[in-house]
């Protein structure tokens, strides 16, 4: 391991501990994450399924656009 790894960790932090503040203060504004239109819910009297696909794609396309702005900035 080298500098890099450990900086590279620390960010991963900061972006963990900045997604943590924002879900602690606006979790009542963020109702509508895992609700959206095409996410897979099966409830019933016994048993609960869930499997948010829309919600998934739509985190991983807002992921890879953050990271290619980063890249390119930096």
């Amino acid at each position: 391991m080298n500098s890099d790894t450990g900086k590279w960790v620390m960010i991963a932090g900061l972006f963990i501990v900045l997604a943590g503040v924002i879900i602690y203060f606006f979790h009542d504004k963020l109702h509508w994450i895992g609700r959206l239109p095409g996410d897979i819910r099966v409830e019933k009297e016994n048993f609960r399924f869930y499997f948010p696909i829309t919600t998934t794609i739509l985190f991983s396309l807002l992921l890879t656009i953050i990271t290619q702005v980063i890249k390119r900035l930096f």
